[in-house]
């Protein structure tokens, strides 16, 4: 009897299961695509992993004045998955290349407003015709890297509610503030829930590239993307602020949510742009993205229409990269950082402060007087072991004579546009006469004003500085760093650094050093920055958290 009993309650549950996935909500998802062939590689595949039943989504995707393999791609896609969702309504519209050519891309008549508002009314309308549970309003440069993103948001019970998408710098998909006119308004509130300081649901003034509406809700009748729908309209022309006008005078709330991370939107061109500059818009959020996760990928079938730049130096003479053997995975995401970005590096294996014993570090000596400035301890193995990293490398710059070279540790973030960047900060550096370092990335720790460089918009004369996350290192500016004869008198090599061009306040080291004449300076803004800031979540220290080094190596005072 009991057994019984077992048995029907498992068999119930599987009815249950199956039961309840039939009954999910109908989806109808509208897609508009123009010259996204670069994207929809991306796009598609993220749609395609969404974890929500596909017989239960209808795709309306629409497509017209391209200039690029947008509707090829779009038509390959099409033909291997239609049989898996429920209905897939495409209407694409081919040679009119003229217009974009004429216009560029990124170019917003009031035609092409007009454009887009019906293409977008006439989505949401046939949604509506049929019976649709949600519809979902979704950009081709949308990137849904949480295959969870549908059922969260359909659990909110929102009658509009969109995913918080994470892109480069300040730029989202959603306002927190609107100005009279129906224009963005920067506010006290954006950072905060930007940045997840403030996580949950937040009602905005404005939602988009991502929406999802819930039909089922009858005040979802008054949502509209055309200003004619909207009574007393005294708004621009514009899709997504009519759709928000609309919401707004119908009392229906616009719902932002952070408290997942759901995916990431590019930062849209500017009007005179370029579609090669979309490209790079692709690259920046493609590196974002290996900041803080897995990288974004793409099903086998649209490989095809995937490409990496041609990798070189950047006009460096080497580009090198420290990393221990013991992190792969940090290795692993640099790698395809270079990838992305067509850089040449060569990878050297960091020495590791585990491996460090008083026999290996023989002729190494601490600074006697060294104290870390802020927990008041001596160096660590780890911070020994950083050093000897860099110092080799320096070794091999004056031993094969580069005349310049790029150093770069494996815990960075780069800054969007790099190589362009790069390119520009290395034409003011070659300007400059008898420059030794340049910083592209470091902690600036004095608080006077560092002053430009002469006749540079991109240069200042490096203060006081910390962190050693990335660097470029004249050959004569190499010989001075070993000419001092740093490992006599050892310690950090990011205190070592301000020391020899004598912008060190801790005047009893700096006295071990006689010749600090090297010249730094520093890219501002700066071109890469650290992965992660301490305390934060991810935040690891193969420097900090390390052994001390007191037991390991005799000093100074010891050998007396």
């Amino acid at each position: 009897m009991c057994r019984r009993f077992v048995l029907f309650c498992v068999i119930l549950c599987f009815k249950y299961v199956a039961l309840s996935e039939w009954k999910k909500p109908t989806v109808f998802i509208a897609i508009l695509a123009r010259n996204k062939a670069h994207t929809l590689p991306y796009f598609l595949t993220t749609l395609e992993n969404l974890a929500y039943p596909k017989d239960r989504i209808s795709l309306w995707i629409r497509s017209d004045h391209n200039s690029d393999k947008t509707v090829e791609i779009l038509h390959k896609w099409i033909a291997t998955v239609k049989d898996q969702y429920h209905m897939i309504n495409t209407a694409f519209v081919e040679g009119e290349e003229s217009y974009v050519d004429e216009h560029g891309p990124a170019h917003w008549t009031k035609e092409r407003f007009n454009h887009v508002i019906s293409l977008r009314e006439s989505a949401l309308n046939l949604a509506r015709d049929l019976w649709a549970d949600y519809f979902l309003a979704l950009d081709c440069d949308v990137f849904l890297t949480n295959p969870q993103t549908l059922n969260i948001l359909i659990s909110k019970n929102y009658t509009i509610v969109a995913p918080m998408l994470k892109s480069e710098g300040l730029y989202s998909n959603f306002w927190h503030g609107m100005t009279d006119d129906y224009y963005y308004q920067r506010t006290d509130d954006y950072k905060p829930v930007l940045n997840r300081e403030k996580v949950g649901c937040f009602n905005v003034p404005m939602v988009h590239s991502c929406v999802l509406v819930d039909l089922r809700k009858y005040v979802s009748d008054l949502l509209t993307y055309n200003p004619q729908q909207v009574p007393n309209f005294d708004g621009p022309v514009d899709d997504i602020i009519t759709f928000a006008i609309a919401a707004n005078r119908s009392g229906v709330s616009l719902n932002l949510c952070n408290d997942e991370t759901f995916g990431y939107v590019m930062v849209p061109l500017e009007q005179d742009d370029k579609l090669i500059m979309d490209l790079d818009q692709l690259t920046n959020i493609k590196l974002e993205i290996l900041s803080e996760e897995e990288p974004l990928v793409v099903s086998k079938l649209l490989e095809s229409y995937i490409s990496f730049p041609e990798k070189d130096t950047l006009g460096f003479d080497k580009i090198f990269m420290i990393n221990l053997v013991r992190r792969p995975e940090r290795r692993r995401r640099m790698n395809l950082c270079f990838d992305e970005l067509g850089l040449h590096v060569s990878v050297v294996d960091a020495v590791d402060g585990r491996t460090l014993n008083s026999s290996v570090l023989q002729g190494i000596s601490p600074l006697p007087e060294y104290a870390d400035p802020y927990h008041k301890r001596p160096m660590t193995l780890g911070e020994i072991g950083c050093f000897l990293s860099h110092y080799n490398i320096w070794k091999d710059i004056v031993r094969k004579g580069y005349e310049t070279t790029l150093v770069l540790e494996d815990d960075i973030r780069f800054e969007p546009f790099f190589r362009s960047k790069v390119l520009n900060v290395m034409v003011e550096v070659k300007r400059v006469s008898g420059w030794d370092l340049v910083y592209f990335g470091r902690k600036r720790l004095q608080e006077n004003e560092e002053p430009w460089v002469e006749g540079s918009s991109l240069l200042v004369e490096a203060g006081y500085s910390y962190w050693t996350l990335g660097y470029v290192l004249s050959l004569n500016g190499a010989k001075k760093l070993l000419n001092a004869d740093p490992l006599s008198k050892l310690l950090p090599v990011d205190e070592y650094l301000p020391i020899l061009f004598d912008k060190h306040p801790q005047t009893t080291w700096k006295g071990y050093f006689p010749q600090r004449n090297l010249v730094a300076l520093s890219a501002a803004p700066l071109l890469v920055y650290p992965t992660h800031y301490t305390g934060e979540q991810g935040y690891i220290s193969d420097t900090e958290d390390s052994v001390l080094a007191k037991e390991n190596i005799p000093t100074a005072r010891d050998d007396l």
